[in-house]
């Protein structure tokens, strides 16, 4: 390590391109880099995206709501150690940040910026939170520029309401900023592939970030979204792979699930599919990376890291082959879905 950064002797997998832009098959996830459950430090925050950067990952996707600001902040003063055009940058709108106001959060970020985030789908909202995302990367342009949170998991029974404005504003708002070259790509990302499948068959879309419904614990995206991506040209970028942890640590005690404590069917669950990958000497993370690669829609695996270490970490279970033989006992002992593509040998 020099300076904190690592550099991995993996040779990172190009993932499959998005619209010309061409990304790593890992991405990096910004969302811990907005002191998410706990404090990080600084040095530790510029010391995690530059060892991703130089370890091969190009493409560093971020929020306003990570840390309400303090992700988008962290990860512009990295980029000014880099050519710009080297990084694939995604950021998101539906929120914008107030100044001046005590923080009022709820949002599970423990640390983060004083400034407390409006929802906000409408064309002028989802410009005014581009404008702010600009500033605090400290970048003249966006690649791909995704509509937040836009489902049952964030709005409850406000959802159908937010849809409406979203398509009717912010929507808008992305398509001007494609046009202009402002963006390059637009999409949206949320935690429901049923919500994935709604926006792509409303708007013409070029990528979607969706976190936690393809995974090798459930495949909730695979009967309608992901053949839907496949047939419009939509590419995915798959987030929460791990669902909350629980397939990175495997199924023990106050395992997270959906960013919760397991309950004790997906224990059971995820207990039986780490005892096949153990029967196959795979480690279950390695597995779930894997097979979420598999899916010719899947574009980029975007993981989040809190140190150096965590991305070589990533990048080094990504580079161990996995037999096909555990694919095909996982099949027939009913753990994943039949129809599911997995990783060519």
């Amino acid at each position: 390590m020099s300076n904190g950064v690592v550099s991995s002797p993996v040779v990172l997998p190009k993932g499959r391109p998005i619209v010309g832009l061409v990304p790593s098959l890992i991405g990096f996830g910004g969302a811990p880099l907005g002191d998410l459950y706990g404090h990080l430090d600084e040095v530790t925050a510029q010391d995690t995206v530059r060892a991703a950067l130089a370890a091969g990952i190009n493409l560093v996707d971020t929020s306003p709501l990570y840390g309400h600001g303090l992700s988008e902040h962290r990860i512009g003063a990295a980029l000014r150690s880099v050519p710009r055009e080297s990084v694939i940058v995604s950021t998101k709108v539906g929120r914008w940040m107030q100044a001046g106001e005590p923080k009022r959060d709820g949002s599970g970020y423990a640390g983060g910026l004083p400034h407390p985030a409006v929802i906000d789908y409408s064309y002028d909202g989802a410009m005014r939170s581009f404008e702010q995302s600009l500033l605090r990367l400290g970048t003249d342009h966006i690649d791909i520029l995704l509509i937040h949170d836009v489902d049952v998991w964030t709005h409850g029974d406000q959802m159908e309401q937010r849809f409406t404005e979203a398509m009717d504003g912010a929507y808008r708002a992305l398509e001007k900023l494609r046009g202009s070259g402002a963006v390059k790509a637009i999409g949206v990302g949320v935690n429901e592939a049923e919500m994935c499948a709604r926006f792509a068959r409303s708007g013409d879309f070029d990528v979607m970030m969706l976190a936690g419904r393809y995974s090798l614990l459930e495949q909730g995206a695979l009967p309608e979204f992901l053949p839907l991506a496949l047939e419009k040209k939509i590419a995915v970028m798959l987030a929460g792979v791990f669902n909350s942890g629980i397939l990175a640590t495997g199924a023990k005690p106050g395992a997270f699930y959906n960013y919760k404590p397991a309950p004790s069917e997906v224990l059971a669950r995820v207990a039986r599919i780490e005892a096949v990958c153990a029967s196959h000497g795979v480690a279950l993370p390695q597995a779930a990376l894997a097979f979420c690669a598999a899916h010719p829609a899947v574009a980029t695996i975007v993981l989040g890291a809190v140190t150096p270490q965590e991305v070589a970490g990533n990048l080094d279970l990504v580079a161990q082959p996995v037999p096909a033989a555990l694919w095909r006992d996982l099949k027939t002992e009913g753990l994943l879905a039949e129809a599911a593509p997995v990783p060519e040998v």
